[in-house]
């Protein structure tokens, strides 16, 4: 019988504007973030006692808990991985929860990513910051080899899969002509009232010949997103109808690589993805079938392929022409990523993605699924993912 995680659940959700200049530090950025979480669950930010972001956010805890005026801190964490993050924190936070240890706990990524720093350029530029500073981290088996960027090693992880199944750059078009649609509907989005064709996509200069275009590559972002995480019965309680975690898992295979992800055994697929699924599916009880809605990580866009393909809404090969039908359409099959995504709202290592989830759920997103009842989301950031419910 799947074990069922039920007791956890998505309270208030923030973000700031997103922009290529934020005109102040991560750490306000931060602030400003999780007090509109807090403030959108009714929950004051005295009574967090929990708090989870990623290793490279540099806003410290304690910083940021002083900036709220939090009274008692419980429990903190953070999690490597870059945008694989994402739903980890998810993960983290309910497990957190059910276990007792925490009441509120506060989720939150904030970044001057463009104004600042910017993770597309070439790594040796930002004192190869991914690394773990002994001189063996898996970037010094690339840069010294020509591939410097995080394009350059998106474009290496999806070659081998897009010619084993015949996926052309144009094939890719698809998905990026659909999100931005969705963002050109989204107030929120960089690229708002901004939709593009796909003689704009194939129009767009190379960045990895032939693979990706700039098109398929996601932003570079100033901006901040929380999330406060409680249990279910205290979230009835509060503002905002709950969005229930029924579920939330990560997977690591060996050999698998954050972001130069391109050295295990068959390149043809994501066996993270897969190893998420599996995970998720058992413990939720719950399949593809079930999902009215995705929200899928996409730095770039044959990502969107391959975990389409690892959770199981497609076969093998089979979701270039899931997209080109229409699938990640709002009258599709499964509506994926309806913010605009990376590529079209915001680049905030895919903690923005995780809040259209919620949306979705409570019926709130401008570009809202209403042919039939979000009932169930998934959201992926590849080595991590959850399932969102209604309650």
């Amino acid at each position: 019988m799947a074990r069922q995680f039920t007791e956890a659940a998505i309270a208030g959700i923030g973000h700031t504007e997103f922009s290529k200049a934020s005109g102040r530090s991560e750490l306000q950025l931060a602030a400003e973030c999780a007090k509109a979480a807090c403030d959108d669950a009714g929950v004051s930010p005295h009574d967090i006692d929990g708090m989870i972001t990623f290793t490279i956010d540099n806003s410290d805890e304690v910083n940021l808990a002083r900036c709220l005026g939090v009274k008692d801190l419980a429990y903190t964490t953070r999690i490597p991985g870059g945008g694989a993050a994402a739903a980890a924190t998810l993960y983290q936070a309910m497990a957190m929860v059910n276990a007792g240890l925490c009441n509120n706990v506060l989720i939150w990524r904030a970044m001057n990513e463009r104004s600042q720093y910017r993770f597309g350029q070439n790594p040796q530029q930002q004192q190869m910051q991914y690394q773990s500073g002994n001189g063996t981290g898996s970037l010094l088996w690339c840069v010294p080899y020509g591939a410097m960027t995080p394009a350059s090693w998106g474009a290496l992880q999806a070659a081998a899969y897009m010619h084993q199944y015949g996926v052309t750059n144009r094939d890719l078009g698809y998905i990026s002509v659909q999100q931005r649609a969705y963002a050109a509907n989204n107030p929120h989005a960089w690229f708002y009232g901004k939709p593009i064709t796909l003689e704009d996509h194939q129009n767009s200069k190379w960045i990895q010949e032939p693979w990706l275009r700039l098109l398929d590559c996601c932003q570079e972002s100033d901006g901040g997103v929380a999330i406060l995480v409680t249990s279910l019965a205290r979230a009835r309680d509060l503002k905002q109808k709950p969005v229930r975690l029924v579920g939330a898992a990560q997977s690591i295979p060996y050999n698998v690589e954050v972001i130069s992800n391109y050295y295990h055994a068959d390149l043809t697929v994501m066996p993270e993805a897969r190893g998420v699924a599996k995970r998720l599916w058992a413990q939720t009880g719950l399949s593809p079938a079930d999902m009215q809605a995705a929200m899928i990580y996409d730095a770039f866009s044959p990502h969107v392929l391959l975990q389409l393909e690892a959770f199981g809404f497609c076969k093998p090969g089979e979701a270039k022409d899931f997209v080109k039908s229409g699938g990640m359409s709002l009258d599709g099959a499964l509506p994926t990523n309806t913010n605009g995504g990376l590529s079209g709202e915001a680049y905030i290592h895919g903690m923005n993605s995780m809040i259209e989830g919620v949306r979705q759920i409570r019926g709130t997103s401008h570009n809202q699924v209403k042919r039939r009842k979000v009932e169930h989301v998934l959201l992926s950031s590849g080595m991590a993912g959850a399932v969102l419910a209604a309650d």
